[in-house]
């Protein structure tokens, strides 16, 4: 018996059959509608018959159910066409959560506890929670890797309030950072940061986190050129930090000297740097600041070493978007994903004009001592360019997982270094009267939020799963 669920299915297909059945077919047993039987009541029609009402009842199905098969191909075509469609910046999280339930990622923890955690409980989703109960993860003065545009406190910064800020997800709760569990995961293994100040910032925090584990004469810390290197020499591991602040080449390459206002960036020219990243295990990337110049980017065609030089002008975004290109084909070109790690360090946040969240008038982040409380607080970061991450990350052929710091740090308007670091040159009279005139509202305080950062990578490399 074959069974037909559609309801008026079988009266379509009796009309049919009987109005197109060959002679000496037509006396057949009646038929309820929810079942037949396709025997002929004359044994010698019995095969001619069997034949015919077969093909007939397959011509009846696709007449009749043709459109349902049309839109069913339709759904599943669209189906698929979502899928290849670059995601946003939000849901990135999410698929590399779909990337972590098919196979574990290198370095990741897998226990039980991590087998039965289907969704991610989304740790960049919080707010910051004040508690002087959990102290600093490292104090100031232990750390001497610090350079002296981050050490606020030795720069006479009066309050430490900055420091006790925890970042408290909604659903869970970040991992206690285990500095000696870290260490002994990198046995053997290089994590590279590559990036601008604000990623050198990081890379000072995770130093900083994990030196006070290794007794003093099996640690070290060595410049070259654009490459600085942190050796924990009893685990053979390095942590490293690597100047590039456009990712691809660019007339502000060099590591001490760049401070340059015309800036100027060579095409997809990612070699001269990527280079010396060959053979890391984790990369830490970012690139954000340098492109916000206001203006559209400088854009060279041939060398840098060009007599005679062509420039083109391009937007912010589509210069952007051309470095993310270029990161990611080397990334799949060098990276074994099934071995090694890709991150990427979203846009860290300035707080330049009080007027965005409604302090006062032509103030910033000086004298600044508390969050922004405002849960929807969104600054003066680019929409556009979070869009060009999510797009061009959506796309990649290999996983690149996001730190998602921004909307963290967005709150964020008290931790900045402001005028607590060390002044390159002589502050004018102007500038003593008026001290937010040279406030730096872009880098942030160590001990500070760039420990927070480093919790949340330390989460996303070891606990994805969680």
């Amino acid at each position: 018996m074959v069974q037909f669920k559609k309801k008026g299915l079988w009266s379509k297909l009796s009309i049919l059959i009987g109005s197109h059945m060959p002679a000496g077919c037509s006396n057949m047993k009646n038929y309820s509608s929810s079942s037949y039987s396709l025997l002929p009541r004359k044994k010698h029609h019995h095969r001619v018959c069997s034949y015919a009402v077969a093909v007939f009842l397959v011509v009846s199905v696709v007449v009749i159910c043709g459109e349902d098969f049309r839109n069913g191909f339709r759904r599943t075509l669209q189906r698929q066409d979502q899928w290849r469609r670059p995601p946003r910046l939000e849901s990135l999280q999410h698929q590399t959560q779909k990337v972590l339930e098919v196979d574990p990622l290198p370095f990741a923890v897998v226990d039980e506890t991590s087998k039965s955690t289907k969704d991610d409980c989304g740790i960049f989703n919080g707010k910051w929670v004040y508690d002087e109960t959990t102290p600093p993860l490292y104090d100031e003065g232990e750390c001497p890797y610090i350079q002296p545009q981050l050490t606020c406190q030795k720069h006479g910064r009066p309050d430490r309030g900055y420091q006790y800020w925890r970042w408290q997800p909604h659903h869970c709760s970040l991992p206690r950072f285990d500095a000696a569990f870290m260490l002994e995961q990198l046995r053997g293994k290089r994590m590279l940061f590559i990036g601008d100040s604000l990623n050198r910032g990081q890379f000072v925090s995770m130093v900083c986190l994990l030196q006070s584990k290794i007794p003093k004469a099996s640690k070290s810390m060595e410049t070259f050129d654009s490459l600085t290197v942190f050796t924990a020499k009893d685990y053979s591991a390095t942590i490293e930090f690597y100047w590039a602040p456009f990712l691809v080449e660019s007339n502000s390459d060099d590591a001490v000297v760049h401070r340059i206002t015309d800036r100027i960036v060579r095409g997809n020219s990612i070699e001269k740097h990527a280079k010396h990243w060959k053979g890391a295990d984790i990369f830490v990337f970012n690139t954000y600041l340098w492109w916000m110049t206001g203006k559209k980017m400088k854009i060279l065609k041939g060398s840098f070493s060009d007599e005679k030089k062509e420039i083109v002008k391009m937007k912010t975004e589509d210069s952007y978007r051309m470095a993310m290109k270029s990161m990611i084909k080397w990334t799949e070109k060098h990276v074994d994903s099934r071995k090694k790690r890709i991150f990427f360090t979203s846009m860290s946040p300035s707080h330049s004009s009080s007027n965005e969240w409604g302090g006062e008038k032509d103030g910033n982040c000086y004298n600044q001592t508390t969050p922004i409380e405002e849960p929807s607080y969104w600054g003066s970061s680019s929409k556009t360019i979070m869009q060009v991450i999510g797009e061009e990350f959506g796309k990649a052929k290999l996983p690149i997982e996001l730190i998602n710091i921004t909307q963290l740090s967005e709150y964020r308007k008290d931790a900045h270094t402001s005028i607590y670091k060390k002044q390159w040159n002589p502050l004018t009279p102007e500038q003593l009267a008026n001290p937010k005139t040279y406030a730096d509202c872009i880098h942030w305080c160590l001990p500070g939020l760039q420990d927070t950062w480093n919790q949340l990578l330390y989460s996303k490399l070891f606990f994805p799963y969680r």
